[in-house]
């Protein structure tokens, strides 16, 4: 494959060329480094155009919530609905995803119902098994093991609860939410959204349990006392993080904790800026940039707070933090790893995506430019190949 531009761990290639053997990277350099090895196989010239690793949306509902938010579906409908949402995600540069299983009021679906769905879709897909509580008056408690029936907060913590999550558990994503979340709904509706769920001791024996199971463990998170919470526990990963604070931000460091920064919104509480993804980078701390979707946008995007946005938006969220990331001196693939390998790292696949290199999977997208720092339309993104195979041609 032949082309004028892409973004590889070497930096930016220019007349780049990349040998795909068996869906894999078999070799990747300038066109006169490798012209010796084009002959006798097919070749795709992609001239002007630019190659990327592709996108991975490492936090997202779109099987379990999103299908009955947007659609009028049933349970017989329920998952197709979800398969159409996936094939957007697709359409829209992603090829990998971190899906939450939370348990859900709307339908009741079984975790081994939501697992088969990876292998009938061309994506790459690991799921994170968690509890969740929403903020309603009375608190909603929900697992991921009992469906769509609300449970007593104390099963939020049981050990026997916990440990079948951790065992069963593909990724950090938010296993457990410390916060209550607003889960999509007006603010009337969850007076009690970001109330702390668990002491400290209850906290720090599911952390337990999910690294004696040998599994890292993500949390729904936001605000000082939550996230002091996370991090005295020995969280792995934050998702959201909104509002976190200098000194919080040197124990992330310190600790080695990842971020998986929301800026659609997420929590009771302003998501992530592009000044506070901005300060993360600077400090060295593992940042990916995710949708959460499908969610209502922060006002400050100024895009319809009347609607639901998933993953088309994700390049639009990425932009305003890209674009100040390039401008404070970071260049091409450190910007766009917050897309790409950063979020392969969280979703433990970073041996295999996430990046242009020789013996990774030749998940790759051909575009106008580089996604997130230089466009944002799907439509600008040209094709998508995963493994090698090209699934999407504009």
């Amino acid at each position: 494959m032949n082309d004028n531009k892409f973004v590889s761990e070497r930096g930016t290639i220019e007349d780049g060329v990349i040998i795909i053997n068996n869906g894999k990277i078999e070799d990747i350099g300038t066109y006169n480094e490798l012209k010796d090895k084009l002959k006798d196989i097919s070749i795709y010239d992609y001239k002007d155009k630019v190659i990327t690793p592709s996108l991975i949306d490492c936090h997202c509902h779109l099987l379990e919530y999103a299908p009955g938010s947007l659609y009028p579906v049933t349970k017989q409908t329920y998952l197709e609905a979800g398969k159409v949402l996936l094939f957007n995600a697709l359409l829209s540069g992603i090829t990998a995803l971190g899906e939450q299983i939370c348990g859900s009021p709307i339908c009741n679906i079984s975790i081994e119902e939501y697992m088969k769905v990876k292998d009938e879709v061309p994506l790459k897909i690991k799921f994170s098994l968690n509890s969740i509580t929403i903020g309603t008056s009375d608190l909603s408690n929900y697992t991921c093991l009992n469906g769509n029936e609300q449970v007593d907060k104390n099963m939020l913590s049981n050990i026997d609860i916990v440990s079948e999550m951790a065992m069963k558990n593909e990724y950090p994503g938010e296993n457990i939410f410390i916060n209550a979340t607003p889960a999509n709904l007006p603010i009337s509706e969850v007076p009690r959204a970001g109330e702390i769920m668990f002491t400290q001791d209850e906290l720090k024996c599911i952390v337990d349990v999910f690294h004696k199971n040998g599994k890292k463990i993500g949390v729904h998170v936001a605000g000082k006392e939550g996230i002091d919470l996370a991090l005295e526990c020995g969280v792995d990963v934050l998702h959201h993080a909104h509002d976190i604070n200098d000194n919080q931000i040197n124990l992330v460091k310190n600790n080695k904790t990842s971020i998986v920064a929301t800026p659609l919104g997420g929590t009771h509480l302003t998501p992530n800026l592009p000044s506070d993804i901005l300060k993360l980078v600077k400090k060295g701390i593992d940042i990916s940039i995710a949708t959460d979707a499908y969610l209502p946008p922060a006002a400050y995007l100024n895009l319809d707070e009347n609607k639901l946005y998933g993953s088309e938006m994700l390049m639009f969220i990425a932009k305003p933090s890209m674009e100040l990331l390039f401008e404070n001196g970071f260049n091409e693939n450190e910007c766009l790893a917050l897309l790409t390998y950063n979020p392969a790292k969280i979703l433990g696949l970073e041996n295999s995506i996430g990046k242009l290199d020789i013996g990774m999977s030749a998940d790759f997208l051909v575009t106008d430019g580089i996604p997130g720092l230089e466009i944002t339309k799907i439509e600008q993104i040209l094709c998508v190949f995963v493994n090698g195979q090209k699934l999407i041609e504009r």
